[in-house]
């Protein structure tokens, strides 16, 4: 029997629509990550190394489905590793191990991911090397638990945005005791060039809470933080606080920062401590810089510890 029309490019036409309607009704996916190196001159004490330094590197994986009507499911899953062994951190997807649903509502989020009190205050003003490596900041008191976590994110109201997030203890005891469910609240507020936020966390016995500000002048941006926290070391209560500072020049960033410790009230004598961080970035391109930085850790106790680190890197992200 003779064909009316050529069955080869009607199914070739076939299955490229199918195959189209198919990856529509896909997450997109989007790998990433971040490799960041330093050669430092460490002094812990009275003892002073040459070292290759690892600042984070990571890498991830992130996705989104639009299902329409503004619901959308995504998801993010984020591992560490060592780039300067090629080591893979102990827990995979330790950084980062997340699902979610938005819209209207808001954001729902289960899995594993950082406390978003950190993000809004201390991390908020860590702009020299993202707060990670010898440099990052030595004081802050984290006390979330960042496993079998819930987090609810309001809808934006304006230059609002609020977080509330629990990590479920699932039936773990410590010393005898059953731990609770944590408690993470976090606030930002963003209006031109000011910046501010708060976050809360509780763990059990211990608890945090912290305020921050940032303002940008031109080329200069300036920010803070002051944190009040109770036994994240066992000694009590304590306040700290940090400024930083940065100077965009062209391709060129000054950085300036200074932390310090106050006394915790349940320990003896003086157990303040100081941190002094001088840095400077060269941004070969939006994803790639050159840096060096000076750190010291001036511990007038014993808490802390004596440190000091001179260090140059490159960091990429892809």
């Amino acid at each position: 029997m003779k064909r009316l029309f050529p069955l080869g490019p009607v199914l070739a036409a076939v299955l490229a629509g199918l195959a189209a309607t198919s990856v529509q009704a896909q997450s997109s996916v989007t790998a990433y990550g971040r490799l960041n190196v330093t050669v430092e001159r460490q002094k812990a004490g009275n003892t002073t190394n040459t070292v290759l330094q690892n600042n984070s590197s990571r890498i991830g994986f992130k996705g989104t489905e639009d299902m329409g009507g503004g619901l959308k499911a995504g998801f993010q899953l984020e591992h560490g590793f060592s780039a300067d062994t090629g080591v893979a951190a102990a827990t995979f997807w330790g950084r980062q191990s997340e699902v979610n649903l938005s819209g209207g509502f808001g954001m729902l989020r289960l899995g594993r991911f950082t406390s978003e009190a950190y993000y809004a205050t201390a991390d908020y003003i860590s702009m020299h090397n993202h707060d990670t490596g010898t440099s990052s900041d030595a004081f802050y008191a984290y006390l979330g638990r960042d496993q079998n976590k819930v987090s609810y994110r309001l809808p934006a109201l304006g230059p609002v945005t609020l977080e509330i997030g629990t990590s479920l203890n699932e039936g773990v005891v410590e010393n005898g005791r059953r731990l609770k469910n944590t408690i993470d609240v976090a606030a930002n507020y963003q209006a031109g060039p000011l910046h501010l936020g708060a976050g809360y966390q509780k763990n059990d016995q211990q608890n945090q809470f912290a305020i921050r500000a940032l303002y940008e002048i031109g080329a200069f941006t300036l920010g803070a933080y002051v944190q009040r926290d109770e036994d994240a070391y066992g000694a009590g209560k304590r306040t700290t606080s940090r400024l930083a500072g940065m100077y965009a020049l062209g391709q060129s960033e000054f950085h300036l920062n200074f932390g310090h410790a106050g006394n915790y009230s349940d320990e003896p004598g003086n157990t303040s401590a100081n941190q002094f961080t001088a840095g400077y970035n060269y941004n070969l391109s939006k994803r790639t810089k050159v840096y060096g930085f000076y750190t010291k850790v001036d511990d007038k106790g014993t808490i802390y510890g004596d440190f000091s680190s001179l260090a140059v890197g490159l960091r990429h992200n892809f």
